[in-house]
């Protein structure tokens, strides 16, 4: 299965990078920005993108360097910390002015745009401003709003859209070997993103984890349950943060010392214990955001369960994601109106921007649930 199979529902927007990477297309540029939601394929229709500029005619063999980060002409960043600094970005635009060793174009993918702050941003947007005619910018964000105007407005968008629970499923199914049924389930209860199905699909943990949250949102009948299930939650998401970044952590931490010549077990010589140092506070720095990310996903979760309850309040006939936990949904509908679950949904999404603002996310969950507790007057809810 090539990249391009891998990038379900999204044919206008293949179309349109093939066209523009074919030799002397009038549709090139110096800077594209691929947005769309999470989970609907932006990196990955980058990746492939960059392969293509500089494939030279053999397409596997580019995306394989290009996969690997081992092809000289493409340059891949995805910060796994909760910015992308000033320092980085300027490399890049250092590189940007190098010519390129084996094809026409210099290609620098930038998975995650929106997490530059603004100065970092005005770094990025001089380059834009004068780019050399042989480097090639591809941003990847959530949407045009997630980045400056001044940058959005020096760049061709790719929009993607959601690709439907079908297409997902199928997808997961001939990548995975997944029976087609759980595969439709994951990615039912995903909302179709790619990523977060293929794991619900893959790990029974994973779904697990998911089941607790859904059930202690729809067992909420207390602000004193909201406080205790707000601590239930964050345990979840550290809980998942541990399953995805422990080992990746030890491997990074054994490659570092066996690179710089400490034994499996050795002690760690005082020269070279700035470096363990450094290779630490990334870690540290990627399990913040992390930490974040598994928060922002049981958001998502528990805005999927009202959802749910708000179709079954309007008599909508429209499908549940969570279809598995019907008889709770029904319970919790005929115990609420439409118009606490629509406060409810706001509710998350106060949560959210909290959370961005660097409120604690377990403070910033006990007041969302509070609020959405059914037995708790809109009136008194924690705002």
């Amino acid at each position: 299965m090539s990249l391009w199979d891998q990038l379900v529902g999204q044919e206008t927007a293949i179309a349109a990078v093939r066209a523009a990477a074919q030799p002397g297309s009038q549709a090139m540029t110096h800077a594209w920005m691929v947005v769309g939601p999470a989970g609907s394929g932006r990196s990955t229709l980058a990746h492939a993108f960059a392969a293509t500029l500089v494939s030279n005619g053999n397409d596997d063999e580019a995306l394989a360097h290009v996969m690997a980060g081992t092809h000289p002409d493409v340059t891949l960043v995805a910060t796994d910390r909760v910015t992308i600094s000033i320092d980085e970005v300027r490399e890049l635009v250092t590189q940007s002015y190098y010519s390129p060793s084996q094809s026409k174009w210099r290609v620098i993918v930038m998975e995650d745009a929106d997490r530059m702050t603004e100065r970092t941003s005005n770094v990025l947007l001089k380059a834009l401003e004068e780019p050399p005619p042989h480097t090639v910018w591809i941003l990847c964000a959530p949407s045009v709003q997630d980045v400056l105007p001044t940058i959005y407005s020096r760049v061709r968008t790719i929009t993607l859209r959601t690709p439907t629970v079908e297409q997902v499923a199928t997808l997961i199914h001939q990548r995975h070997g997944v029976e087609l049924e759980v595969a439709t389930m994951a990615a039912r209860e995903a909302q179709s993103h790619i990523g977060m199905a293929t794991r619900l699909a893959t790990d029974a943990e994973a779904r697990a984890r998911r089941d607790e949250t859904v059930k202690a949102v729809l067992s909420l009948n207390s602000v004193s349950g909201a406080v205790n299930q707000a601590a239930h939650l964050i345990a979840l998401a550290g809980a998942d943060q541990k399953a995805l970044l422990e080992k990746l952590d030890q491997q990074e931490r054994e490659d570092t010392l066996r690179s710089l010549g400490v034994a499996p077990g050795g002690s760690v010589p005082a020269a070279i214990r700035g470096s363990v140092k450094a290779l630490e506070d990334n870690q540290k720095r990627r399990a913040t955001r992390s930490l974040r990310d598994g928060v922002d996903r049981i958001a998502t979760d528990i805005t999927s369960v009202l959802r749910d309850v708000l179709m079954l309040q309007v008599g909508s006939g429209e499908p549940l994601v969570n279809e598995r936990h019907r008889p709770a949904l029904e319970e919790r509908a005929g115990a609420t109106t439409a118009h606490h679950t629509l406060a409810a949904m706001e509710h998350v999404q106060i949560a959210r921007d909290r959370i961005a603002g660097n409120t604690p996310p377990q403070l910033a969950l006990e007041a969302m649930l509070i609020a959405i507790s059914a037995r708790v007057p809109l009136s008194e809810a924690v705002v």
